[in-house]
């Protein structure tokens, strides 16, 4: 019987899933997702990726811009943006389950140099397109390879590298190209991204950001924008209240200590911005989100 990534997929997170669904794999940056049951709204950071849903469907928002993708179709992140999103089909009977990889600029860049392909001028960080046959294939034989941990160290890069090449020759090409151009506003950009993610609890003037990245204040602001749809402030914003809620959720923080310890000086700011972001005050939210996972 010929094997289909659905399978592989689903047969490799029952074994390996944790208790929320997600399935690490010993390949750097493949991760499955399994869900059970419609999720609720998710806040993060997306770093750049390619997520191919195998069944089910998902809904994602970045900025004004919204997409709903299901089985058969990838979704593809260019650069590190802030998204909300939701598992909206799912049932115990038949879960969602995804695939994601995470884009490698290195492997990109090698590959955009032998391919003599010219990176996307612009365009919107989020795209949606039907999965290319050549991706789905790539895909199944590095699922294939987790069966045989020996062989792992030898042939992973080799299908990786194989499956940048299907995503960059296929319907996402254009927009993947902008993450190999080494001098891009994308890669400017996101070495300041990186030390926001690294440092987020520290106030970061935004000349120190433009300096990592190149740029004068002005022309830093006006791209990182462009890049992420947020001003470096509110980016920074984004993810002490993403990092603030995980310390409540998962680790027990009360919201003083969490704001606190993602870089607050005034408990009161934090509670409006929470709310702002999240729809309820810090404790509210926090007990409806453990009522749900209890639910679920």
């Amino acid at each position: 019987m010929t094997d289909t990534l659905l399978d592989a997929v689903r047969r490799y997170s029952f074994a390996h899933a944790d208790h929320t669904g997600v399935a690490s794999t010993p390949i750097s940056g493949l991760t499955v997702i399994r869900a059970t049951a419609p999720s609720e709204l998710q806040h993060m950071i997306a770093s750049p990726l390619a997520c191919l849903v195998l069944q089910g469907s998902k809904h994602v928002m970045m900025g004004n811009q919204a997409v709903d993708f299901q089985a058969g179709d990838s979704m593809l992140i260019t650069a590190d943006v802030p998204t909300v999103s939701q598992i909206t089909k799912a049932s115990a009977k038949e879960p969602y389950f995804s695939m994601v990889i995470t884009l490698d600029a290195a492997i990109i860049a090698g590959l955009i140099e032998e391919m003599d392909a010219a990176p996307d001028p612009g365009g919107t960080a989020l795209r949606l397109e039907p999965t290319n046959t050549e991706v789905a294939d790539s895909a199944l034989r590095l699922m294939h390879l987790l069966d045989r941990p020996s062989a792992i160290p030898h042939l992973h890069a080799s299908l990786v590298r194989e499956m940048h090449y299907w995503l960059l020759a296929g319907r996402h090409g254009a927009a993947i190209r902008r993450l190999g151009s080494a001098d891009g506003h994308v890669q400017r950009i996101g070495r300041a991204v990186n030390v926001l993610r690294a440092d987020f609890a520290r106030a970061m003037p935004v000349e120190e950001l433009a300096a990592l990245a190149g740029m004068s204040p002005s022309s830093f602001h006006q791209h990182f924008r462009s890049v992420t749809s947020l001003s470096p402030l509110q980016f920074q914003k984004q993810l002490r209240l993403i990092e603030a809620r995980r310390l409540m959720l998962a680790e027990g923080a009360n919201s003083s200590m969490a704001a606190f310890s993602v870089g607050y000086e005034s408990v009161q700011q934090f509670n409006r911005e929470y709310r702002r972001m999240f729809g309820l005050p810090p404790v509210k939210e926090i007990q409806s989100a453990r009522m749900r996972q209890l639910a679920a």
